[in-house]
């Protein structure tokens, strides 16, 4: 039975003990929700980048690309929204983003020593849950919460635990999850998204300056197939 581990926050990441594992990313407000959105939506592929000096490098290697991202939840000068909605607005046909993040871009580019990287939200979890355990059986899962800046996240938990849940539903051998993913699970089932998001402290900024929409998008759940994996610095839809 495959291990199932559930790390609250980035930084409990240990570049060294990533080989032979699969890890999953999630950042729900809003870089990973983001990245799931705008490529069920038609954009061609994402790059996580580590910092905005970072996502202008790889823009300027991609003919076409566009920047697009936040830091520390404010816009960046010559950058697209980082939220799903507003960066959708433009048209997102055959887009390239050079996508830059406080959080979730910065784990996702980090993330050299992992065997499988994949970027998951409440949007698509049962199809990265599916993906996974089809394509690596027997593998290792890491569930990685972004966080907020070393701080534990709600909505990334609660991300988590909509994961966790199912990977319990898949049989077949399954996973054995930890107790962080016991407890995530425990939240998942016992609260519904839009409550948990509207009550986490970025949801609840949010809201504050108008993005309740950016919100509510992204706490639908499984509304899309698409499974975004880390291939060459670039997420792109897989097979589901």
């Amino acid at each position: 039975m495959a291990a199932l581990h559930v790390l609250v926050k980035r930084e409990e990441l240990e570049q060294a003990r990533l080989g032979g594992k699969v890890v999953v990313v999630l950042d729900v407000l809003f870089a990973t929700s983001t990245i799931v959105h705008v490529l069920a939506h038609g954009a061609a592929g994402v790059w996580p980048a580590s910092d905005a000096d970072d996502a202008r490098r790889i823009a300027a290697g991609l003919p076409g690309a566009r920047l697009a991202g936040e830091h520390m939840a404010r816009p960046i000068d010559g950058f697209g929204p980082a939220t799903p909605l507003a960066l959708a607005a433009d048209g997102l046909d055959g887009a390239r983003f050079a996508y830059s993040t406080t959080n979730g871009t910065v784990a996702l580019a980090a993330l050299h020593g992992a065997s499988h990287v994949y970027a998951a939200a409440l949007l698509n979890g049962a199809a990265v849950a599916r993906h996974v355990a089809s394509a690596h059986p027997g593998m290792t899962v890491l569930l990685v919460c972004a966080g907020s800046a070393a701080r534990f996240n709600l909505e990334d938990f609660y991300g988590a635990g909509h994961l966790v849940a199912h990977f319990r539903r898949l049989g077949a051998g399954g996973y054995a999850p930890t107790d962080a993913a016991i407890a995530a699970f425990m939240l998942a089932d016992g609260t519904d998204a839009a409550t948990a998001l509207g009550r986490s402290r970025v949801g609840r900024h949010m809201a504050s300056v108008g993005l309740q929409a950016e919100v509510a998008c992204a706490a639908r759940l499984d509304v899309h197939d698409v499974v975004p994996q880390l291939i060459d610095g670039c997420l792109q839809a897989v097979a589901a």
